[in-house]
């Protein structure tokens, strides 16, 4: 048991202690019939507190050899699967739980801890390495500093593969936009860990979470073996983003909430293979806390929003006016560069905000609207603060009217 390697299932079980745990371990399912297959790397990207490091927390719990997470899962989905499924999900449950090599980090922790963000991918292999060195005593000498050839050496002396786990793979991106040379490091680093013919011979799987999808360059992917499951495309993944219409009734009638009122103010994400989705983080402070409020953008100030509009891009600030009204606004997302500094059009800027969680997006339709209360209030907030006068006293005069 290690901290990046084989870690221990504290953390889910932390989760679990809650007791308002909402069943998500379908997505363990997903995973185990993935696994050492042509289809065997995720990337899962959505909005800040949408679950993504308890989704890797519970891979990691499920997985690593460094846990016994045989109670916490025992009654959960994965564990007792639907009559017509039963025999090939069982199969799988019994192989991989607790049985795999699992690599598992936290991008945000490496960038916050070095004293120069520059050492971040230095400092990764570094530490990483070192626990590998001690697992897999003689199979590394001190000289190999780079982790994919690590992992290739220690596969080939005992056959060995491993599970990556990596949470907020992108904080590198969002935190340093525009060190470019230190971004190339970091690409290179993941393609060596996730690309060519050499990678089956040590990876069994992958699943990164992020807030961006992986970066383009030009229209290609940098990673293009990922599966990629995005706020735009979530695939199979939806029901795992956020909560579902179901999910949130059996929590409000559990906790004796109104369920109108719940809708009200967290609804409004949608997509095409689920329907209605909400906001995970807000349901459950609701619930916790008994009062309808807004608790996603408490979590970041309004000045994440308005770097966005305020300097009108493109003439993003006319769209967010027909969005305030309550009007929707086809785009096209095919030019995103999926970075927060690169924008060719306005349709990259409203694209961005889909990712951040300030839009919601119909992929059937084109559409994207202001998904419900909470994320209006912050943009009211922020419309307030940047002094647009008669656009401020027309949503105060549209709410003396709505509430009269």
């Amino acid at each position: 048991m290690g901290i990046y390697l084989n870690p221990s299932a504290d953390g889910f079980a932390s989760i679990m202690k809650t007791g308002d745990y909402v069943d998500k371990t379908g997505l363990i399912t997903y995973m185990n019939a993935v696994l050492n297959s042509s289809r065997n790397m995720l990337c899962s990207s959505r909005p800040r507190r949408f679950g993504k490091s308890y989704a890797a927390q519970m891979l990691s719990a499920f997985y690593s050899k460094g846990a016994d997470a045989r109670d916490l899962f025992a009654h959960l989905r994965v564990a007792n699967p639907p009559e017509e499924t039963k025999e090939k999900e069982k199969e799988w449950y019994n192989k991989y739980r607790n049985n795999c090599d699992v690599l598992f980090w936290d991008m945000a922790w490496f960038i916050s801890n070095p004293q120069n963000i520059e050492d971040t991918i230095l400092n990764l292999q570094r530490d990483i390495g070192k626990e590998l060195r001690e697992a897999f005593p003689d199979c590394v000498t001190e000289e190999v500093v780079s982790l994919p050839e690590i992992l290739l050496t220690i596969s080939v002396k005992t056959g060995h593969k491993f599970l990556i786990i990596i949470d907020e793979w992108d904080a590198l991106f969002r935190e340093a936009p525009e060190n470019t040379e230190l971004q190339k490091t970091y690409i290179q680093l993941l393609r060596a860990l996730f690309k060519g013919i050499q990678v089956s011979r040590f990876l069994c799987g992958a699943y990164m979470t992020g807030i961006l999808p992986i970066k383009k360059y030009g229209t290609q992917s940098a990673l293009t073996d990922f599966t990629e499951f995005t706020m735009l495309e979530p695939g199979p993944l939806a029901p795992y983003v956020g909560f579902t219409e179901d999910e949130v009734k059996k929590l409000c009638t559990g906790h004796h909430m109104d369920y109108e009122e719940m809708r009200r103010w967290y609804d409004g994400y949608y997509f095409d293979e689920i329907g209605h989705l909400y906001n995970p983080n807000s349901v459950i402070k609701a619930v916790f806390c008994g009062k309808y409020s807004n608790y996603w953008t408490q979590t970041e100030t309004y000045e994440a929003l308005k770097i966005y509009i305020q300097s009108n891009e493109f003439g993003v600030q006319d769209v967010i006016l027909k969005l305030l009204a309550g009007e929707k606004e086809k785009i096209d997302t095919t030019t995103f560069s999926n970075d927060m500094v690169t924008f060719a059009t306005k349709d990259d800027v409203l694209t961005l905000l889909v990712h951040l969680g300030y839009l919601t997006y119909n992929a059937e339709t084109k559409e994207i609207w202001i998904p419900n209360d909470e994320v209006m209030e912050q943009f009211i907030s922020t419309v307030k603060v940047m002094g647009w006068g008669s656009v401020v006293t027309a949503l105060e005069t549209s709410e003396k009217l709505l509430q009269a």
